[in-house]
């Protein structure tokens, strides 16, 4: 175990309620996998964003931000594509 873990907030947990259930599965399986390697799966730093990050899940994206201290992935979006991007 290396100390990492997730925290999913309530906007993105909404958003999950959304998917279908063989999205969500896969976003939890992307998830799980982040966990064990911060850097593991399509992840990119997002460009305008201080702290800001992506997790390409298919056509989903979920969007997150690393504490490092605390060694916890806070998952602030999970959306589709098209939608992932707008603030």
């Amino acid at each position: 175990m290396n100390g990492w873990g997730y925290l999913v907030t309530p906007r993105a947990e909404r958003d999950l309620r959304r998917l279908a259930p063989a999205d969500r599965g896969r976003v939890f399986d992307a998830l799980d996998d982040l966990t064990d390697s911060p850097d593991r799966g399509d992840v990119r730093k997002l460009q305008g964003h201080v702290a800001e990050w992506r997790l390409r899940v298919g056509a989903i994206r979920v969007r997150f931000r690393r504490d490092s201290a605390a060694g916890l992935i806070v998952v602030l979006r999970v959306l589709p594509r098209g939608r992932a991007y707008r603030d």
